[in-house]
This record gives C-alpha cells, structure tokens and sequence, in this order.
C-alpha cells in the first residue's frame, strides 16, 4: 500500500497545489477557467489523439470489457435513483444525483493517472470508459432533465445531445486518432513531436485544474455528498470489478483499468450541467469536493488492490 501511495502522491500533490492557488486567489476563477480550457480543448485532445493514433481499433475495442463497464455503471445508476425517489426527489435532480454517483473524473485525473502508472497500454480501456461515459450516460442526464421540464421528448432533445458529442474535443480526438490509425498514416517525426509536447501539458494542467476548481466549490449538504461519494468511491469500483471478473470475464488487466475508473471521484463536467440547467449545482459541488478528498485514500487503495 505504501509504495503505491507515494506513486500516487504527486498526483494529489499537484491538485493540491492547484487548490493552494484557487484559495488564496493567487489563480482567480477566470484563471482557472482558461486553463481548463486549454487543457480540454488542446493538451488533452494532443495526448488522446496521439495515443489513438497509435491504436489499432481492434486493440482498443473490447465488447465484454463494455459490458461489464455498463452493467456495473447502470446498477449502480439505479440504486441511487432509487434511493433519490425514496427522499421525493424530482426527476431532474434525482437524475443529477445519479450522475454524480457514476461518472468519474476519467479524463482529466484518470487518463493522466493511469497512463503514467501502467503505460500506454492503459489508453484504450481508458478511452472506452470515457466514450460510454460521454455518448451513454452524458446523453441520459440531458434526456431526464429535459423530459423531467418538460413532460415530454422532442427532436431537440437528439439535436442537442448531438450537437454535444460533435463539440466534445475528446470525441473528436478519440474519432480522428482512430480514424488515422484505420488509414494507416504514420504520423511524421514533427507532428509527432509536436503532439508530444503538447500532450505533455495535460497532466500537470489537469491536475492543477482540478484543485483550482475545487477551491470553489463548498461543502453544503454534506450527508447527500457523503452519500454520492459513498456511491461513486465504493459502490461504483465495487460493482464494476463483479460484474467485469464474475460475469463478464473481462482479461484481467482491462478488468483492473475499468475498476480505476470506477474508482476515480466525481467528475467536474456534471457540475458545469447542473450549472447549466440550474438543476442541483450546490449538492454536485459538495459532491465533488468530498470525493476528491476521499480519493486520496480510497483511490489509492483500490490501484493498490489491482497492480
């Protein structure tokens, strides 16, 4: 345990760092909000690209490891959905809450963080969590919010949930990266370069990121976030690892990849929804902030557990 705490250590170490500068204003909100900018759009998007480049499709697709990934996300789902009507909550914030229990901070902490400790080879389970993630889930909570309004579906609602994946620059990386790699262009010595760099800003910019945003969040309504931490840090990694070595049978070292993803704390994107629909954006935020901080723990032991 502790020599895999002190490879996950500078992790942690850096968003701490970024959450130093978030609280003393040393980084401003906007600061913050123009990094985490560059990172998605760019350095992000470079170090997906590259690595999808260098992909086979039928390296990186695996159905049963999907499955399995979707099974255990979907329970999951439902427990806390259920539990969410239990306490008479409406179908849009009920709908929010369940998305905080499922949906990790795969691409900015866990793409990052894996990468490092596992190798490249770590990429294409990675990529396949955060498309289901993205393309499954990103589009119900926008179904259930919309229908949740407005008591019924419309086109619009397919409209803008397309619209969304096509601007989503991971997407986009994940798509062009694959589709380079089908066409079978080696990639030139400088544009190679190129992307390496700008690849490399992604880790340390993610991270820092990561606790500059969280130097804005607060921590109302605790015993929800306690709750939705429960959730995403235990439950979720829980039902995922069953469901990929039990019923699935998923090789082991895609297994061990979907459990860290599993395991990852709430992913900042749901709050910038919930922001967006006015839907819950207080409870996200605590949500956010707890299970960050409880990751440095339960995180930590669940790569533990799978290395």
């Amino acid at each position: 345990m502790l020599p895999i705490l002190l490879k996950t250590l500078p992790f942690f170490a850096l968003i701490g760092l970024g959450y130093w500068a978030g609280r003393t204003r040393f980084f401003t909100e906007e600061a913050t909000a123009y990094l985490t900018k560059f990172v998605f759009y760019f350095a992000l998007s470079a170090m997906i690209f590259r690595f999808a480049a260098n992909l086979e499709l039928a390296q990186v697709w695996d159905g049963r490891l999907v499955a399995a990934y979707l099974w255990g996300t979907a329970f999951v789902y439902g427990i806390a959905t259920l539990v969410g009507f239990l306490r008479g909550l409406d179908v849009q914030t009920n709908a929010v809450e369940a998305q905080c229990a499922v949906i990790g901070n795969a691409g900015f902490l866990g793409l990052p963080m894996l990468a490092l400790l596992f190798g490249p080879q770590a990429i294409g389970p990675v990529m396949l969590v955060l498309a289901t993630d993205l393309i499954v889930f990103s589009s119900l909570i926008v179904i259930l919010i919309t229908v949740g309004r407005d008591g019924r579906m419309s086109r619009a609602i397919f409209k803008t949930i397309g619209i969304g994946l096509v601007k989503n620059p991971m997407i986009v990386a994940m798509a062009l990266g694959l589709t380079w790699s089908g066409l079978q262009i080696p990639i030139p010595d400088p544009m190679n370069d190129f992307l390496s760099i700008l690849g490399g800003a992604a880790t340390p910019g993610a991270l820092f990121a990561i606790g500059a945003s969280l130097a804005s969040k607060s921590a109302e309504r605790i015993q929800i976030a306690g709750w939705l931490s429960f959730c995403k840090l235990v439950l979720h990694p829980a039902f995922v690892a069953f469901s990929a070595i039990f019923l699935f049978g998923v090789e082991p070292f895609g297994a061990a990849m979907i459990i860290a993803c599993a395991a990852m704390p709430v992913a900042g994107n749901i709050y910038m929804l919930a922001q967006h629909y006015g839907v819950a954006p207080q409870r996200v935020s605590a949500a956010i902030l707890v299970s960050t901080t409880l990751s440095v723990a339960t995180l930590t032991a669940v790569i533990a557990w799978i290395s």
